[in-house]
């Protein structure tokens, strides 16, 4: 393990992802934060947005104040746009890494991108030199790259059960439904203008039907593990808790395959990976045990129908599913103990 500490810097520390990040990263024996960067409150402390953190911290400053000769690491919490801009800006200086929680590197067809972001790519070219990195996925290869693109929550509780399953072939791949829900804190601090149902704090709500922009994602890394289009139906709900996720995978066995088989795929694929954690089969469950963690819980349930099963999947959104892997995906990124400071 590396014994130096590096000097990183947090762009976007005061969002709901980017507090956690701090929180973590401030606990972390391995890091100094230099810099804490938002657009609005500069001059502040940390700790006024989140009374967790202890440790005394930089002032909220910008980014137009760093010296980026004494910056080891970027982290990049902010809106779909502009993390893009930034790394374009600063990729010249070939010491500095980035960890991108934003979708700007996550899609590797700028033209898709566009699609489904509606927005237009500035830095096309970097895209290649990036990494889509859920870390149980890249260990071997992360630290090839400088850019790391932190990947979406629903896409992380998802992937952890699919593509393991579908490396190996072992379920159908024509008839796939996906039922996840979150908290709504992933939706950031403006969640109340992007969700103006009634009765926001008493109920569910359905949404991004049919169109949801981790579709893109699901899409993308789906083909490139098993070759071929995956033809599955995913929908998200949101909750009227702060956070977690709970994803309900409906999959229809491979004749031959049973329950049993994939039970012993995943505790076989899932092993060594530190966070995610397998429960005996047919166990019910939620996402209270994952809350505030790193960890990602799965249960394997069966159903009425012989050939189908159910897999719950549970991750913090804000944490397993953004802050938390980005610090895991940095710790193997420098060559950290993979799980330092999420423990």
């Amino acid at each position: 393990m590396s014994q130096k500490k590096i000097n990183v810097v947090v762009a976007g520390a005061t969002g709901y992802v980017g507090l956690d990040l701090v929180y973590y990263l401030s606990k972390h024996p391995k890091v100094n934060i230099s810099y804490l960067c938002a657009q609005k409150n500069l001059g502040k402390r940390i700790n006024f947005f989140d009374k967790r953190i202890k440790k005394k911290l930089p002032a909220i400053t910008t980014l137009k104040k760093i010296n980026w000769l004494n910056i080891d690491l970027l982290f990049l919490s902010l809106p779909n746009g502009e993390a893009q801009k930034i790394v374009k800006t600063l990729y010249d200086f070939k010491h500095l890494k980035f960890i991108d929680l934003s979708a700007d590197f996550r899609i590797e067809d700028s033209v898709k991108y566009k699609k489904w972001y509606s927005i237009n790519h500035n830095a096309p070219d970097l895209i290649k030199e990036s990494v889509y990195s859920i870390p149980e996925f890249t260990k071997k290869k992360i630290r090839k790259f400088r850019i790391i693109a932190n990947p979406g929550c629903y896409p992380t509780s998802i992937q952890l059960v699919l593509l393991p399953l579908l490396n190996k072939s072992l379920i159908n791949t024509k008839n796939i439904t996906i039922d996840s829900k979150s908290g709504y804190s992933g939706a950031g601090k403006n969640f109340k203008s992007k969700f103006a149902h009634k009765n926001f704090y008493e109920s569910i709500f359905a949404y991004g039907v049919g169109k949801h922009r981790h579709m893109s994602e699901l899409d993308q890394e789906f083909k490139k593990c098993s070759k071929k289009n995956i033809e599955y139906i995913f929908n998200p709900h949101l909750l009227p808790t702060f956070r977690g996720i709970l994803s309900s995978i409906y999959i229809e066995l491979k004749e031959k395959i049973t329950l049993k088989i994939i039970y012993s795929e995943l505790k076989r694929f899932h092993s060594k990976n530190k966070f995610v954690y397998l429960n005996k089969v047919n166990t019910p469950m939620g996402n209270g045990n994952v809350l505030n963690t790193n960890n990602c819980e799965i249960s394997i349930c069966k159903t009425r129908q012989k050939n189908k099963i159910v897999i719950f999947s549970a991750i913090d959104n804000l944490v397993k599913g953004a802050s938390g892997q980005a610090i895991q995906n940095m710790n193997l990124l420098f060559n950290f103990k993979e799980n330092l400071g999420l423990k």
